[in-house]
């Protein structure tokens, strides 16, 4: 097990957090489309291709990337109101889970026929047909997938999410949709809440494509307790022996004894016993190959994050919290988003990223799906 970080040893990697999230939400500010994730996310990308991302911001950031992001997801549960999303109907709820469902499902089997690793497979699927950056760190960090494969989905996210803001009205003004039908498909199709939002304010869909957006988002906890339960590591199997007959003291030719030279990953001196029973003449066993690593505790089904996540969209449901908690709640959320993912984005290599053109094909792929999927639920149903 690592050793957890001191607090003074993540000090300076917070306080780039800090400085960084407050640059995201200015960027906000003037740019409502961006979302602080996705700015707080490029920013993060940005500085680590210069070269400014320092050895002594490491333990921070990763403690921000883990630990915050973790208290942001659960929070995020809080501007979910089950009752809220029962009243736009069966015919959205079921558009939502035809579409969410289906491209998480078939985005994993195209990236792997374009040749890439399960990971990035997962976390594109995850971030597309779920809720953009939040979906893909929730993800990342209760699947175990590597920080290379978080960088390909959340470029996929901040581009295709992005350029959804200019495309889908104007689609769906050629399509003829009614302003009803735009809310819906806006909120089944488009990757991140604040690009929802932005769609929605433009085209004065907002409250259905929003609500709609949240219906996605309320889909994560399972998603990702699936997910973990089925990439759980199973138990190591026993491993087979083989009897290794000692050889008795008298039959080895005397000479000195020479101490072998030590080998790295392997064990020093004989047990007294083990010495013991090869003077005896009596059998061994050993494994025929060791394990690869000590079995470890398996992780839980529902990580804690997403018990926390559900516990806060049901009590967000029950009506009880005062506007002045649920008034705030998205600010809160917003910045401990951008914090997090900034610290995620630093991990990014914008050089690589240009080379990944299947990741940005498989990106595409999926968000066609999706959008796809929505637009033919929303002509069917609506």
């Amino acid at each position: 097990m690592l050793p957890t970080p001191s607090k003074t040893s993540c000090l300076p990697g917070i306080v780039a957090c800090a400085l960084a999230t407050v640059a995201a939400l200015a960027v906000n500010r003037f740019v409502p489309g961006l979302s602080p994730a996705t700015a707080a996310v490029v920013l993060g990308a940005a500085l680590a291709t210069a070269g400014v991302i320092r050895a002594p911001l490491r333990p921070g950031l990763m403690f921000v990337s883990r630990r915050v992001l973790r208290a942001a997801i659960v929070l995020l549960g809080l501007q979910i109101a089950v009752p809220q999303v029962l009243a736009l109907g069966w015919q959205a709820l079921a558009v939502v889970a035809a579409a969410t469902g289906l491209t998480f499902v078939l985005t994993p089997l195209a990236g792997r026929r374009l040749g890439l690793s399960p990971g990035t497979s997962l976390l594109v699927a995850t971030g597309v047909s779920i809720c953009g950056a939040a979906a893909i760190a929730a993800m990342h960090d209760s699947a175990d997938s590597s920080d290379e494969d978080a960088a390909g989905a959340l470029s996929v996210v901040v581009l295709y999410g992005s350029a959804a803001i200019v495309v889908l009205p104007l689609l769906a003004s050629w399509l003829g949709l009614s302003y009803e039908q735009l809310g819906v498909w806006a909120g089944a199709a488009v990757h991140e809440v604040a690009q929802v939002a932005a769609i929605g304010a433009a085209t004065g869909v907002l409250a259905t494509a929003v609500t709609v957006k949240l219906a996605r988002v309320v889909l994560l906890a399972p998603i990702v307790a699936v997910t973990t339960s089925l990439r759980r590591p199973r138990s190591a199997p026993a491993q087979p022996t083989v009897a290794v007959p000692a050889q008795p003291a008298a039959a080895v030719p005397s000479r000195p004894l020479v101490a072998a030279p030590a080998r790295p990953g392997l064990a020093g001196p004989a047990h007294p016993a083990v010495a013991g029973a090869a003077e005896r003449g009596a059998t061994l066993t050993r494994p025929v190959a060791p394990p690869a690593a000590a079995p470890g505790r398996r992780p839980p089904i529902v990580p804690l994050f997403v018990a926390g996540f559900l516990a806060m969209v049901a009590v967000r449901s029950t009506g009880l919290l005062p506007p002045v908690v649920t008034g705030n709640v998205p600010a809160v959320t917003n910045a401990l988003m951008a914090a997090a993912l900034f610290a995620l984005g630093t991990g990014i290599d914008l050089r690589k990223l240009l080379k990944g053109g299947r990741v940005m094909l498989l990106g595409g792929i999926a968000t066609g799906l999706i959008g796809t999927i929505s637009l033919a639920g929303v002509w069917l149903l609506g």
